[in-house]
């Protein structure tokens, strides 16, 4: 009886290895949505951080910026199992015959669809300024004014910020940073707000300030006032509009910059090696006077690949990259992807439609 009992414990094997390759089919379905989706998340961000990088050098370097946007994503599975077991038993033979066998197969098929930006779509997400509503919207929610101004304004009612391009380099005018300032510290104490009410066909952008404050921060608020030549009025409107110059007392114009322009802003900050340099294959910035402010954030550059790099992309010969440590260059890193949110205008096009069989 034992070789009988040999094979009945050999067929109960059979039948767990069986068992435990159908029990991989618990990984599918409602399971998957949550590694799938955080997997998903990590991957998509990681290459969004990558393209704007390289872009920034791109443009560095005089070279056309190109994206490419992820339409679509489905992720589709199929698993297949198949186990089998036989044995026999013979008195007159010296052994007994005996057969087992387990096929698997795993499938998984994602689908990707990219849409390049061009035509239309290119102008209007990269060429097109940015809202002057969608900068104090960003103040209002909480983004320290500073940032947000130096970064997307070329002037507020005629006050001009810095810019380190050479097609426009300048420096600031004086009044600029102390203005900014300013207007963060009234921002801290939430005595500077927006709304945005319907009248008549359009909606109206209306900046206010409240002045029943302390003493310091009316200087500050009366600064404002005063470098932007406003009127201000208990229960006065001011009203935002875009442009370089104000038309009126009770007017706040922004001219502020487009993506392309904001990016190239901030590439002044890529640190080329000296040989690109001398070589032609970038431009030397105009110089600043001194006092300016530093560049927005700073990429390093380097022949070999960082081992500390927050995001990092080679371009020909050479890896740059933003240093892991360097928190500053880093939160404005991932406040300036922001504004690719802010830049999108119109309706977006139909992604193509993708049928995906069941397995």
């Amino acid at each position: 009886m034992k070789p009988a009992w040999d094979h009945v414990a050999k067929t109960a094997l059979g039948g767990l290895a069986a068992a435990l390759l159908l029990g991989g089919c618990a990984g599918l379905g409602p399971t998957s949505v949550q590694r799938d989706r955080v997997e998903y998340i990590s991957t998509i961000a990681d290459s969004w951080k990558e393209q704007t990088l390289l872009n920034m050098v791109r443009l560095r370097y005089s070279d056309a910026p190109v994206f490419l946007d992820v339409s679509s994503l489905i992720s589709s599975y199929s698993m297949e199992s198949q186990a089998s077991a036989a044995f026999g038993i013979f008195p007159h033979t010296s052994g007994d015959n005996m057969a087992l066998g387990a096929m698997g197969k795993y499938t998984d098929r994602p689908t990707i669809t990219y849409s390049p930006v061009t035509g239309d779509k290119f102008a209007k997400n990269l060429l097109q300024p940015i809202q002057p509503v969608a900068v104090f919207a960003l103040i209002q929610a909480g983004y320290p004014a500073e940032i947000v101004m130096k970064l997307t304004v070329r002037a507020i009612n005629g006050v001009y910020n810095q810019s380190s391009t050479n097609a426009r380099a300048r420096n600031a005018d004086p009044a600029f940073f102390p203005l900014i300032a300013a207007m963060q510290r009234i921002q801290r104490s939430e005595a500077m707000g927006m709304r945005v009410e319907k009248r008549g066909p359009e909606e109206a952008a209306i900046v206010f300030f409240r002045q029943e404050v302390g003493p310091e921060l009316l200087k500050d608020i009366e600064f404002v006032a005063k470098t932007l030549n406003l009127e201000l009025k208990k229960k006065g409107e001011i009203i935002l509009t875009f442009g370089a110059h104000q038309t009126r007392s009770s007017e706040i114009a922004l001219l502020t910059r487009s993506m392309l322009e904001i990016m190239i802003e901030a590439g002044a900050g890529i640190r080329v090696p000296e040989q690109h340099l001398a070589e032609g294959r970038a431009a030397r910035l105009s110089t600043l006077a001194a006092g300016s402010e530093p560049p927005f954030l700073t990429i390093y550059a380097g022949a070999e690949r960082p081992t500390q790099a927050y995001s990092t992309v080679k371009y020909r010969d050479t890896w740059y990259w933003i240093d892991d440590r360097d928190l500053s260059s880093k939160s404005k890193f991932s406040f300036f992807l922001l504004f690719f949110s802010l830049a999108e205008t119109g309706t977006p096009p139909l992604a193509p439609v993708i049928t995906v069989p069941a397995n």
